[in-house]
């Protein structure tokens, strides 16, 4: 990356780094009064993306002294199998936290999944019962990715409150509760925020009012310079393959935004990688610890 890009680049490996530090430091606490946290993860099938994103929770989780187990399941998996493991780990008193790597094989219902696991295990924050508390003002478990957009905000000092966000993705993973917690009353939100998706209309005009500009749609170098303002916070949750041929491995990651040509006008942006990517890691443990703070009564309630 260029110098010039570092200036105006948010760390978010940094940032990340950091937090597993602080993680760290709480949990060895935590340990010598109770127990190690323990993070069980769930995979079904062979998705290679799945397999590397899991791994990279794993890695964290042993960094910051969180137990860690991988269930590993076929593709050919039936649902009530799955429905069945996540009852047991609901009932097991060594588990503080659950996930389920998405997506599952096209065979499993992912709505009956998620609503199994026990909300008050449920780290990935994509329990209804969880949303629910979100959208009413008394967040518990927020999704991981709009969790830690929500701290690099933070982090960097960013203001949110009267800003205008606009987010494009409606996705229960970050759009949706990206924008119930920026709407939401606090220093982390009180934004008025714009929720996009792919129906909708003359997009540009949209997007060039936005102070903080979060491009979650999943379609590389979607947002380009001409779609916005000068100044603007750019978050870039897409990680999108883009063929380079030459390459080593044949293709490299770009993200939703188009840097070369938004990079210009932002006064801050996220690069791809290295941006919201680590931050989603950090926020899974830091989830998990809560989760196991809760369970043993102590820590805040909230996010």
């Amino acid at each position: 990356m260029k110098r010039i890009e570092l200036e105006k680049s948010i760390n978010g490996k940094a940032v990340a780094d950091n937090i597993l530090t602080e993680i760290a430091s709480t949990v060895g606490s935590f340990s010598r009064q109770f127990r190690r946290p323990q993070l069980t993860v769930m995979l079904a099938g062979e998705d290679p993306a799945s397999a590397v994103y899991v791994g990279m929770k794993v890695k964290a989780a042993g960094k910051c002294g969180i137990d860690s187990r991988l269930i590993e399941l076929p593709a050919q998996v039936s649902e009530r199998e799955i429905l069945d493991r996540l009852e047991a780990l609901n009932e097991d008193g060594g588990v503080d936290g659950i996930l389920v790597q998405l997506p599952l094989p096209s065979h499993i219902d992912q709505h009956k999944v998620i609503e199994r696991v026990s909300p008050d295990k449920d780290v990935d924050g994509f329990h209804p019962r969880n949303l629910g508390l979100l959208a009413a003002d008394r967040p518990r478990f927020v999704p991981c990715t709009p969790l830690g957009i929500s701290t690099l905000l933070t982090r960097y000092e960013i203001p949110t409150s009267g800003r205008n966000v606009v987010i494009i993705g409606r996705s229960i993973v970050v759009g949706k509760p990206l924008a119930l917690l920026l709407s939401t009353k606090g220093e982390r939100g009180n934004a008025t925020v714009t929720l996009c998706h792919s129906r909708t209309a003359d997009l540009p005009s949209i997007t060039r009012r936005a102070d903080i500009l979060v491009a979650a749609i999943g379609k590389a170098r979607m947002i380009t310079g001409d779609m916005v303002k000068e100044n603007v916070v750019v978050i870039d949750v897409g990680t999108n393959r883009v063929d380079a041929p030459g390459t080593k491995r044949g293709y490299r990651l770009s993200g939703d935004v188009d840097f070369d040509s938004v990079y210009p006008k932002a006064s801050l942006i996220t690069p791809v990688p290295g941006g919201v990517g680590p931050m989603t890691v950090a926020m899974l443990m830091q989830n998990t610890l809560r989760a196991a703070q809760w369970a043993k009564g102590v820590g805040n309630d909230s996010q």
